[in-house]
């Protein structure tokens, strides 16, 4: 009988043995009017896709800009493969970036676009050709080598871009918002391009986004910023499902917040009182807080049920009336207005047609969760 094993392979940053191929060292810039960075400290490995996360003016494009080298930091050290670049002027860092506005030359042809950093390095014409070659297969434009750029769509655009970037083969390519100029639909297209590039290159990503789907999607780990700090890294799901602190709750994607008091511990349990949902509620959390103490409990708008029937269970329910009801298709989601006056908000797959859905406005409803489905935090 054959026998079969889990693949027990962690990831690099589980492995207290790995060596970090990016390591941004206590990172701080200041200008005359502001400082949007503070302290700002964090590690990538290689061949990672890791996104810098953030609503405008949080810092990240700061960031990104000292990784490349077009900024000097006001304090803290950069280190890429080993080696301080703090120092190093930004045409000897081993290092590409792909901005926002793609920046490709719009008197050059495709080819002429991706080629011109191989020129400038005075490499042979048939180095050129086959390295420009391979690129485009690799970003699937063969067979627009002599397009110009006005010939081209936005996501052809974006893929000049990038095949310029990449057939230098740096070590590290960072990419300002890359796919912001494109449509929904081919910005979602793209996004598993990209991932399959990275992927088949192994060269390692640094991604700004405000964008929290684009970062969800594509990255290995992400780093939540604002305010010119780093509030929690980790991966997509563990940021989803398990947020830090209120500030990354609310950043990424929808969610309840309600504030109670911690009543009591039980087991693996705890008790919070919260006169803005109107009940004693229960979650599933190992740490030690402390009786009496502050907290904000959320839950997720998808891990809410809704019923027309009262749940037989006392804790995590609610009693309120749909004021609103958003349709997007796949699902709906509904503004149910609880007693307290707050409105919740619950998510629910479109199994049926708009016709035969069982709930509709002015329609009253229970809420009721899972204690291992809400969350805690203490900041």
């Amino acid at each position: 009988m054959e026998e079969s094993f889990l693949n027990t392979k962690r990831a690099a940053w589980e492995d207290p043995g790995a060596v970090p191929f990016v390591v941004v060292q206590n990172i701080s810039k200041s200008f005359s009017s502001s400082s949007p960075l503070k302290d700002v400290s964090f590690t990538v490995y290689k061949n990672e896709l890791f996104s810098l996360l953030g609503h405008s003016g949080c810092g990240k494009t700061t960031l990104l800009r000292i990784l490349a080298g077009f900024e000097k930091p006001s304090a803290g050290r950069v280190f890429i493969d080993g080696i301080d670049v703090t120092e190093i002027p930004v045409f000897k860092r081993p290092v590409n970036m792909m901005f926002q506005s793609y920046a490709i030359f719009p008197h050059l042809n495709v080819s002429e676009n991706i080629a011109f950093g191989l020129r400038q390095d005075k490499l042979s014409k048939s180095v050129i050709n086959d390295k420009v070659r391979d690129i485009l297969r690799l970003v699937n434009l063969s067979g627009f080598e002599l397009r110009f750029p006005d010939q081209l769509s936005g996501g052809q655009k974006q893929r000049v871009a990038l095949a310029r970037c990449l057939v230098k083969q740096p070590k590290l390519l960072l990419l300002d918002e890359p796919l912001a100029a494109l449509d929904k639909t081919l910005r979602e297209l793209t996004q598993f391009e990209l991932v399959n590039i990275q992927e088949s290159i192994g060269i390692t990503f640094i991604l700004v986004t405000h964008d929290q789907g684009e970062a969800m999607t594509m990255s290995s780990r992400m780093a939540v910023m604002d305010e010119g700090k780093i509030r929690q890294i980790g991966t997509p799901h563990d940021i989803y499902e398990f947020p830090n602190s209120k500030c990354v709750a609310k950043f990424i994607g929808k969610i309840n917040l309600f504030e109670g008091v911690i009543l009591e511990h039980q087991l693996d349990q705890i008790l919070i009182e919260s006169k803005e949902i109107s009940c004693i509620c229960n979650a599933t959390h190992t740490g030690a807080i402390p009786i009496g103490t502050r907290v904000t409990y959320a839950i997720r708008p998808e891990k809410i049920m809704i019923s027309t029937l009262r749940p037989a269970y006392p804790r995590n329910w609610v009693k309120g009336v749909i004021k609103e009801i958003a349709y997007v298709g796949n699902i709906s989601t509904y503004y149910v207005q609880i007693s307290s006056g707050k409105v919740m908000i619950a998510t629910l797959p479109n199994l049926l047609r708009l016709d035969d859905r069982n709930f509709q406005w002015e329609d009253e409803v229970y809420l009721f969760w899972r204690s291992e489905n809400s969350i805690v935090l203490t900041t």
